[in-house]
């Protein structure tokens, strides 16, 4: 036999790349040994009401809660704490400090969430953030606020590359897009409608001595709460210990998902945990590679979700209220882009080139939004750029995610792929200043470039 088939850690010569798994990966019409093909479709379609649904339903508390302060900043929250002395929001500490322990925590929380199980783990964290999130309705000063939103950035550390992590365990290389599509589709779309419960929330501006900033940060913080106890019940763990799960697969089904796994890439198996073979991958200069995609991807995706309100009201001249209900709308193109595009490249097993058209998307709508003559072109711009750089974001998580293979490689990648992502939040955040209102002129060539 063949030394490199025979070993257990290497991928079949064949199977590489993405492009070659039409020729080598089975057919999700493959008779199994266990299960006829509609009962196999049947157990595919249950995962993905669970897991997908489930994940993507946290990811939207985790992405509201992340980005909510660019909410609260226009609700009253920089006067109230003084965050315009030295430009202290638009220099963007306050954001900076949440991504700094983001990007440190994600590696060792990749490793938490296999060593205690995604359902602890993750609904742990959210209920433990959520207390956060509460608390920083109540900060008095710019120190207080800093010090909750390190603590945020720990916690939620372990959330995305988790999820990341725990869904490409779960489906074979030619079905991950559509499922990372929808998982970021609904943390997406169901985020960007916290503007408008923001601008709902400001509205109890004034009851029990509070501002409408902090009623925005306390009462989602109560939703986050809710959302994690719910998580508690429902979320579900590795394919290799799903049977014990609430109401979910069997022993025999937990087996299939693990077999066609192992058809696919060989590795459905749990691997015994070793600190070198985690490590191992940093060597990988592919890894960094799609890591590279994803900091460019999120520098976009982490300016618009924290900076778009602000470039509304003050850029375009809308209401406060106008503002933190504008920003929904272009999420909306962005999910039927986002899926369409998933469709394509899951259907015709590319990758890449899906990547280069929701750019070039991107790049179109940049310039509109940044250098264009008047609103309605601008707020044009914006469909175009919230589109092609979130229709992006879960194409190269299954661009990474279908060329490595192992379980621990998986960890490692998933973590160094989100990681990057943070350090794209951190550059996102310092572009984008406030002496450059109203045009943000140089966010928009950073973003465009």
């Amino acid at each position: 036999m063949d030394e490199r088939m025979s070993a257990p850690d290497d991928k079949p010569p064949s199977v590489d790349r993405i492009e070659d798994v039409a020729q080598h990966s089975p057919s999700s019409s493959e008779e199994d040994e266990e299960f006829t093909f509609e009962e196999q479709k049947a157990i595919i379609r249950r995962v993905d009401r669970r897991l997908v649904t489930m994940t993507g339903l946290a990811y939207c508390i985790s992405l509201m809660d992340r980005t909510n302060l660019s909410m609260a900043a226009i609700a009253g929250m920089i006067e109230d704490l003084k965050l315009d002395v030295d430009n202290r929001y638009g220099q963007s500490i306050v954001v900076l400090m949440f991504f700094v322990p983001y990007v440190i925590f994600q590696p060792p929380m990749t490793i938490l969430i296999r060593k205690i199980g995604p359902r602890i783990f993750l609904s742990t964290i959210i209920i433990t953030w959520a207390v956060i999130m509460i608390g920083t309705g109540f900060v008095k000063n710019f120190g207080q606020l800093v010090g909750l939103r390190v603590l945020l950035g720990v916690l939620e550390a372990g959330y995305f590359p988790g999820c990341v992590y725990l869904l490409s365990c779960w489906y074979t290389r030619y079905d991950v897009q559509k499922r990372f599509s929808v998982f970021y589709l609904i943390g997406c779309v169901a985020g960007s409608l916290s503007g408008i419960l923001a601008f709902g929330l400001m509205q109890l501006s004034g009851a029990h001595g509070l501002n409408g900033w902090s009623w925005i940060l306390i009462l989602e913080g109560v939703i986050t709460g809710a959302i994690g106890m719910v998580c508690f019940v429902f979320v579900v763990d590795f394919p290799d210990r799903a049977a014990k799960s609430w109401r979910f697969l069997n022993e025999k089904e937990s087996a299939f998902i693990i077999r066609r796994i192992n058809q696919d890439r060989r590795d459905g198996n749990l691997e015994a945990f070793s600190l070198g073979k985690f490590l191992k991958p940093v060597l990988d200069p592919k890894i960094w590679g799609f890591a590279m995609i994803f900091f460019c991807l999120t520098t976009v995706t982490y300016a618009i979700a924290y900076f778009l309100p602000i470039i509304l009201r003050d850029g375009m001249g809308f209401g406060v209220g106008e503002s933190e209900c504008l920003v929904a709308p272009p999420y909306g193109l962005a999910g039927i882009l986002m899926y369409a595009t998933a469709w394509v490249g899951d259907k015709y097993r590319i990758r890449g080139a899906i990547l280069v058209v929701n750019a070039l998307i991107c790049i179109i709508g940049l310039p509109m939004m940044g250098f264009a003559q008047g609103n309605a072109t601008r707020y044009a711009g914006v469909f175009l750029t919230v589109a092609g750089a979130n229709a992006n974001i879960p194409a190269c998580m299954a661009y990474q995610a279908n060329n490595v293979r192992g379980q621990w490689t998986r960890a490692l990648s998933s973590a160094t792929l989100v990681g990057l992502g943070g350090i794209g939040g951190i550059v996102s955040s310092l572009v984008f200043r406030d002496q450059d209102a109203p045009e943000y002129r140089p966010g928009m060539w950073a973003a465009i470039a």
